[in-house]
């Protein structure tokens, strides 16, 4: 009988799997390796075995890409900090510096919230020419004002050749979340529709042709885009959305496993309703990877109550960051904790969190 007709032989799967996801973090590394920083789950285990301990108050153990502070006169203020070292520096679509303002952009929108600030802290490597660096600063500085929010304080370090790969970034962006909105993993529901503003996997396939060493010649620009205006709409069209992440590291497939670990529900993806650009299906399938793990830069994925999904998708198309915008899946408690695609041939898959590190330094 096929697995996918054995219901029981189903059911027992799932639960061995889940109970195997469900362990306590232990974190087997003596030495940090690439894997870490890959958004998967090497990276897990290191924020719940080392960092989090370390830190962990309320605030912070709601583990979302920033955070919610109460300022005052029922204002709450949100925000996030982050830091970049994708290599190449330049990529077809953008470079280092449009990676830092969209990136902590898009990370206060996904908390609901309209920027008002950025900070930017830069550190630069002896030997690095002044003509680069002015070129990331004026890159930083292009995308600041098109997406409207002023970079108003920073610093600037510099260390030994050899010591920081030319120039790394730090940013930090604050904003004020809307009244009455209230985005978390905790208010999805059974039957909630999961939304995606467009095309994935462009981004990290865009660097991977960019470094030049694996043969590619795939004509792919990064999505690199601030992403608060499509919220915006958004969130006046369908008020009730539940949940926003951008999916960075570790693409839709990661940030899908993220949405059921934090919500305990389940996650259904249907594959044909992924939208992948051809020549990013192509480079995925030449390199073995799967467009689901690929990184996003210009993306956002939303719960949304499913009587809402269709006017969600039209609010995204509105903007033009989200003219590919569609229905990708939906949220259910059949298989809590887990991430399942439904494939093209009918059956399902299981789609775990992000293992190892097939793109490092995509950010």
């Amino acid at each position: 009988m096929p697995f996918e007709d054995d219901l029981e032989a189903r059911q027992a799967v799932l639960a061995r799997v889940e109970s195997w996801r469900r362990r306590a973090p232990k974190l087997a590394d003596d030495t940090i390796t690439m894997a870490h920083g890959a958004g998967g789950r090497a990276g897990q285990s290191l924020l719940e075995a080392v960092i989090r301990p370390a830190f962990s108050n309320p605030v912070l153990d709601a583990l979302d890409d920033g955070a919610v502070l109460e300022v005052g006169d029922g204002r709450r203020l949100a925000v996030t900090t982050d830091a970049f070292v994708v290599t190449p520096r330049r990529f077809n679509g953008g470079s280092i510096g449009d990676l830092a303002v969209n990136g902590t952009i898009n990370d206060l929108a996904a908390m609901g919230a309209e920027p008002v600030a950025l900070t930017v802290s830069l550190v630069l490597e002896e030997g690095l020419e002044v003509e680069e660096l002015r070129a990331i600063v004026d890159d930083v500085a292009r995308a600041a004002s098109a997406a409207g929010v002023p970079v108003v304080t920073g610093d600037t370090k510099v260390v030994e050749r050899g010591a920081a790969d030319g120039c790394y970034i730090t940013t930090t962006g604050v904003g004020f979340v809307r009244p009455g909105t209230h985005l978390a993993a905790a208010a999805v529901r059974p039957s909630d529709a999961l939304v995606l503003s467009g095309m994935i996997g462009d981004h990290g396939v865009a660097v991977m042709v960019a470094r030049g060493d694996l043969a590619l010649a795939a004509d792919v620009a990064s999505d690199t885009a601030p992403l608060h205006q499509l919220v915006s709409a958004l969130l006046d069209a369908v008020p009730a959305t539940r949940w926003l992440r951008d999916p960075t590291r570790g693409g839709v497939a990661s940030t899908c496993n993220e949405l059921a670990a934090a919500s305990g529900l389940g996650v259904e993806l249907d594959e044909r309703a992924l939208p992948v650009r051809g020549a990013v299906s192509g480079a995925c399938e030449l390199l073995g990877l799967d467009p689901l793990y690929i990184a996003n830069e210009g993306k956002m994925l939303a719960v949304v109550p499913a009587t809402d999904a269709e006017t969600a998708v039209q609010a995204m198309r509105g903007c033009e960051a989200g003219a590919d915008a569609c229905v990708v899946g939906a949220v259910t408690d059949e298989h809590p904790g887990l991430v399942l695609v439904r494939t093209g041939f009918g059956g399902t898959r299981i789609v775990d969190m992000l293992v190892g590190d097939p793109l490092p330094r995509i950010c």
